[in-house]
């Protein structure tokens, strides 16, 4: 008993000594110092993105097949929900990394600072491009991004200087090109970061191509972007939650139904499923790796550095995702529908992240 109480103590003064090891965190509420100590059974924890978890699940399975650690827990919440959880603390119980299909916001930042997590590695891993879909036997759209706003937004100007509840019923309503098919789409909800670049890279592209709009852009910016991102609620669109399968089975059971999903999902059913043509552009992996195809964003996950010591194989598990063979051209993850950066691009992505670079404070 006496030589085990001496190895135990050993053992954690040795912990406690190691100058790479961070074993305590404030917890900002309480004001009360916690420690942690890491279990080499313990699980990277990972929420966030319903676009990116598709990409992290199989690293994290192939994590978990090829090293000596256990496969990484992934959880859906949405970019906004991934970084509210993100963002609660430090220690091995809680999410080390958050995927986003959209940069953190300063706000967030904020969020994660009072609760002591001040140490965040931003890692860009690729792009996607945001798909309005629907099923393979319906008709096509090919869509401007003033013909989305015109279907989708609360208000529209009413040629008299105000504004009026958006009076389209059917995309034909829109403009005379499109089918007489009544506007019913299914999108995510405003935790999400599809959602959130929808609304600035489809939403607001279209509000700008309208004189008032864009008068409106100049005098008052806030005013604009509440006009632009405003999502009509009358029944024309429908929030489905973060599960991108339940915007397809709602497309594969009303044919007039369009969804607003990732490319990487388009891709995964191209089987029963098609992207609308956005101004004369189609969503295809060449079109949104160009830069051509109108409706595309950047991809990330980012890293709690504090957790680093607490929770095992965190960086490895980084190494796994940053290496070619995972997101590079040829990589396992392009067949999953990403779409990598340029190799100077990923070099320096790569670097960046494994030396555990972190972004500037909501101060800074």
């Amino acid at each position: 008993m006496r030589n085990m109480l001496l190895a135990l103590t050993a053992g954690l003064l040795a912990v406690a000594c190691s100058p790479q090891t961070d074993l305590s965190e404030i917890d900002a509420s309480s004001g009360e110092l916690q420690v942690f100590a890491a279990s080499p059974d313990e699980k990277i924890r990972i929420v966030g993105s319903s676009t990116v978890a598709p990409f992290s699940t199989t690293v994290a399975e192939q994590f978990g097949a090829v090293s000596e650690y256990p496969t990484p827990i992934v959880e859906t919440t949405g970019t906004g929900g991934g970084f509210q959880a993100f963002c609660r603390g430090i220690g091995p119980k809680e999410p080390s990394i958050s995927n986003a299909s959209r940069p953190i916001k300063a706000s967030e930042l904020a969020l994660c600072e009072r609760s002591g997590v001040t140490e965040i590695v931003e890692v860009k891993i690729g792009y996607d491009g945001i798909v309005l879909a629907n099923a393979k036997a319906s008709p096509t759209l090919d869509l401007s991004k003033e013909e989305i706003y015109r279907a989708l937004a609360e208000e529209l100007p009413d040629g008299e200087g105000g504004w009026e509840k958006n009076p389209n019923e059917t995309w034909k309503d829109v403009a005379d090109h499109l089918p007489d098919m009544p506007i019913l789409v299914s999108g995510p909800p405003p935790t999400s970061g599809t959602r959130d670049a929808f609304a600035e890279l489809a939403m607001e592209g279209g509000a700008e191509e309208i004189p008032e709009l864009a008068a409106l852009a100049e005098t008052d910016k806030e005013e604009f972007a509440r006009r632009a991102t405003t999502i009509r609620m009358d029944g024309k669109w429908i929030d489905s939650g973060e599960n991108d399968t339940a915007i397809v089975q709602t497309l594969m059971k009303n044919p007039d139904s369009i969804g607003i999903m990732g490319y990487s999902f388009l891709e995964q059913n191209l089987d029963r499923l098609k992207g609308a043509h956005i101004e004369g552009h189609d969503p295809t992996f060449e079109e949104i790796a160009s830069g051509e195809y109108g409706i595309s964003r950047s991809m990330f996950f980012y890293v709690k550095r504090q957790n680093v010591n607490l929770v095992p194989g965190l960086v490895d598990f980084i190494s796994e995702f940053t290496q070619e063979d995972a997101w590079g051209p040829t990589g396992y993850l392009v067949e999953k529908g990403l779409i990598p950066l340029q190799e100077d691009q990923r070099e320096e992505v790569r670097r960046k992240a494994l030396a555990l670079e972190t972004i500037e404070s909501a101060e800074s």
